[in-house]
């Protein structure tokens, strides 16, 4: 039998999508893939971000012209904002490829990723180039271009200023530059063991029209798209309208436009456009010398049945038949793969296999449950089922809607890749990419899939070899079932329960340490250290699922002999024969996404405090989500998270000051009466903090006691030079004495959406700007206000707090004790 699965296997899912269990398809989109084994052509769109792309063409391609097309974002978007938690960075990074994979369900595109990281806003190329290594990005778009062979790439933004941002224009500058490249068998020649050298035929602009930016001409080649499909039941745009408000995180919801718009494009590299995107290009079966093959293809789109798309099975498994003597390797394996896939949806074949729990440890031993159905009359025979460490043979009739149900346990291997993203797996870095653990991996979306069952069926005497993925599955009560992946764990998460620490006016620091079992686990040891000390407990007997809290002290003598006045890290990890876990899991559920999983070392930042604060309790009000708060209850503050029963001016005056969560008036539609309290209780004595907000969705244009507007406006260079205004002002002078040092070893930003315009009463305290542009004052305003003090601050502290700044807590501080 294992002979039997040693011939190629194939899957029911595109390459670069999620493992998914098998299941049919409806008729549309049967007859759909049918006629796009008739085109041979492949179009990649490339941009910088997700939601950068046009789904209205991208859906138009695929839908509509039946092209197999995808989408090449350079980065996972981890410089964004999020508006429905406090995910930053790599954790929104992947929040976001999975809101990309969502919409490219919708759209039916292909997805793939450099190894780019977005760091953030940047005004030009040469900034976002400072952070990106151009020659290592060249070399992975090199490679997706090679690997998924474009015949047309089509940019979304073009290589300047009207770009809008650095990272968009960083994006059409590198698919010009692979392109020069991509087809140079010198060039990056280690690719060539995988693939081989490939220039598309033209690299064209997707020209627009954002804003106050028009970048369309009368003489480019345009395109009608938009068109209503039946098959859909909604024209493109509307398709599109649903795929992009996919990104939620960003709150990208958009309109489902119905009626055909113009697209436009330029000429940037290669063969001149003329009457298609194609000129110049065969995109049919004689482009491989076999036209009549075309012919039969056009047969069974002619002679489809939707009622019943299994009359199709013998056509095209006499199709396949002639596929396979196609002597163009690429083409010939591209749509066998295609056609093998429909061929099964034709059989109405569905397969699955599930676990009802969510989570294994490497080795641990699951009840596992497989079914298999096929709803055609075609003659279907199960000859085996691969299990991972036992082959089954078979002959089972898989008689029409006739349920097969197998139990089996199954081993989860002791070399089990833990699941993760494999860009995070290394966890060091830098500023501008992953780093990924295998080159041949850049372009996944996610990490592929190992665990599998291997099915062998018969169908009408033609072997099919389908990958099941392991999953798991639950009755959800409000969605019914519920399917996803298996998550492989290490034996334990290990983490410590604040991510930063205080050194204590003592001299000590206080750690917890809290340890999450996958499974039981005895005599094993908790090692908390740093680079000069160490705390060990012995000993430990653990029961799978029931959480260990370890509360270990240093005391000042500890901390003498780090010989060092700076901040340090302690990490902690589990100890045990053969065993040393230091993994801290990382679980992130939204409603319109699977669960992720992604771990990071287990590590504390352990700041040594330098500020004061005269203010002992303070009121939050959350915005769209940040860590603010908590990094300033580890400042020694009393912070209450405000609700709707707070908001009066006789429960607001029991605190110091009020600070308000970042784009708190985006995303708290409340804000429009609660700014009338929040002035009254300013009035009255208080201080209120807020944070920054955008442009988009405003609950309330009255931002302060006086008149404030925004703008977008923002300071992307995170070492960019500050000049103090007012040195002598309160908020730089107490209880913390504010310099520029205080603005030393920011990240990523100093801040954003700063003020425009502003009552004269308001008084700016910072001057800032990035290179080459024209200073501006609107970061921080300060105002009186009757009694009390109002203060507007664009500064970045939601990223900074989190990151161990000192300076940004102090200044932070600062502006809460401005009535003190």
């Amino acid at each position: 039998m294992k002979k039997l699965f040693a011939i190629s296997t194939i899957t029911l899912f595109a390459t670069y999508t999620q493992a998914q269990q098998v299941r049919p398809a409806t008729s549309t989109q049967i007859y759909h893939e049918i006629a796009q084994l008739n085109n041979l052509v492949n179009v990649l769109y490339l941009a910088a971000h997700p939601d950068d792309e046009n789904t209205r063409l991208l859906a138009w391609l695929v839908n509509d012209q039946h092209i197999n097309t995808a989408y090449l974002s350079l980065t996972r978007g981890d410089g964004g904002q999020n508006i429905l938690g406090n995910e930053q960075g790599a954790a929104l990074g992947l929040i976001r490829t999975h809101e990309l994979l969502e919409a490219r369900k919708m759209d039916g595109a292909g997805q793939y990723f450099t190894r780019a990281i977005d760091f953030g806003f940047s005004k030009n190329y040469d900034e976002t180039f400072k952070h990106w290594d151009k020659e290592l990005l060249t070399k992975d778009v090199v490679w997706i271009y090679r690997k998924f062979r474009p015949d047309v790439v089509i940019c979304r933004f073009p290589p300047n200023a009207n770009a809008g941002h650095g990272q968009h224009a960083a994006s059409a500058i590198l698919a010009e530059e692979a392109w020069k490249h991509s087809g140079d068998k010198t060039k990056y020649t280690e690719q060539l063991q995988h693939c081989k050298a490939w220039q598309p035929k033209r690299v064209l602009f997707n020209s627009f029209r954002f804003g106050d930016r028009n970048t369309t001409a009368d003489d480019q080649f345009k395109l009608s798209v938009g068109q209503y499909s039946p098959n859909i039941g909604m024209g493109y745009g509307e398709l599109a309208g649903i795929s992009r408000s996919i990104h939620r995180s960003q709150g990208a919801g958009t309109p489902s436009t119905p009626g055909v718009q113009t697209e436009y494009f330029k000429l940037v590299a290669g063969d001149s456009i003329k009457t298609s995107l194609f000129d110049g290009i065969d995109i049919t079966w004689g482009r491989v010398g076999r036209a009549e093959i075309g012919g039969q293809v056009q047969a069974i789109l002619d002679a489809y049945d939707f009622n019943h798309p299994e009359k199709s099975l013998k056509a095209l498994l006499a199709l396949r038949k002639e596929i396979t003597t196609v002597k163009n390797n690429y083409w010939r394996t591209q749509k066998l793969k295609d056609l093998d896939a429909t061929i099964l949806h034709c059989s109405g074949l569905m397969a699955e296999v599930y676990t009802k729990q969510a989570e294994a440890t490497r080795g641990e031993a699951l009840a596992f449950t497989m079914r298999i159905i096929a709803r055609s009359n075609i003659p279907a025979t199960l000859r085996g089922i691969q299990w991972l460490q036992e082959d089954t043979a078979m002959n089972l009739r898989l008689g029409k809607d006739s349920l097969l149900t197998f139990e089996r346990k199954i081993i989860i291997p002791k070399d089990a890749a833990y699941t993760e993203p494999y860009w995070l797996m290394d966890g060091n870095n830098d500023n501008g990419h992953f780093k990924v653990p295998d080159d041949t991996l850049i372009g996944y979306p996610t990490t592929p899939h190992t665990l599998y069952t291997k099915v062998q069926i018969d169908i009408a005497g033609n072997l099919f070899y389908i990958n099941v993925p392991l999953s798991y599955k639950k009755l959800d009560p409000t969605h019914g079932d519920v399917i996803e992946p298996l998550r492989i764990v290490p034996d334990a998460s290990v983490e410590f329960t604040t991510g930063l620490t205080i050194v204590q006016p003592d001299g000590s620091v206080q750690a917890s340490v809290r340890i999450h079992p996958f499974k039981d686990m005895d005599s094993v040891g908790l090692l908390i250290y740093s680079e000069s000390m160490t705390y060990l407990v012995k000993k430990l007997s653990l029961k799978k699922g029931i959480d260990t809290v370890i509360k270990a002290s240093f005391g000042k003598d500890y901390l003498d002999r780090t010989n060092t006045d700076s901040d340090f890290y302690l990490f902690a990890g589990l100890m045990g024969k053969n065993l040393y876990n230091n993994r801290k899991q990382h679980i992130i559920k939204y409603e319109h996404l699977p669960t992720l999983q992604y771990f990071t070392t287990a590590y504390a930042k352990v700041l040594r405090g330098n500020w004061k604060s005269n203010v002992k309790r303070i009121g939050y009000l959350q915005g769209a989500g940040d860590n603010v708060a908590d990094i300033l209850r580890l400042a020694g503050l009393q912070v209450d998270v405000l609700n709707e029963q707070d908001m009066t001016v006789d429960r607001l005056k029991k605190y110091d000051a009020i600070l308000t969560g970042v784009r708190i008036i985006n995303t708290e539609k409340r804000m429009n009466y609660w700014m009338h309290v929040l002035n009254q209780y300013v009035q009255n004595g208080g201080t209120l903090v807020m944070q920054y907000n955008t442009l988009q969705d405003m609950a309330t244009t009255n931002v302060g006691p006086y008149p404030l507007t925004l703008a977008n406006q923002r300071v992307t260079e995170e070492d960019a030079a500050i000049t103090i205004l007012e040195s002598a002002h309160k908020i730089l002078n107490s209880p913390n004495k504010i310099t520029n040092e205080d603005f030393a070893g920011w990240v990523q930003e100093r801040g954003l959406y700063f003020a425009g315009k502003w009552d004269d009463k308001y008084k700016p305290l910072f001057r800032m700007n990035d290179t080459g542009e024209k200073p501006m004052d609107g970061s921080t305003l300060y105002a009186p206000y009757g009694k009390g003090h109002y203060i507007y601050t664009s500064l970045a502290f939601f990223r900074q707090l989190p990151a161990g700044n000192k300076g940004a807590i102090r200044l932070l501080l600062n502006m809460l004790n401005a009535g003190k």
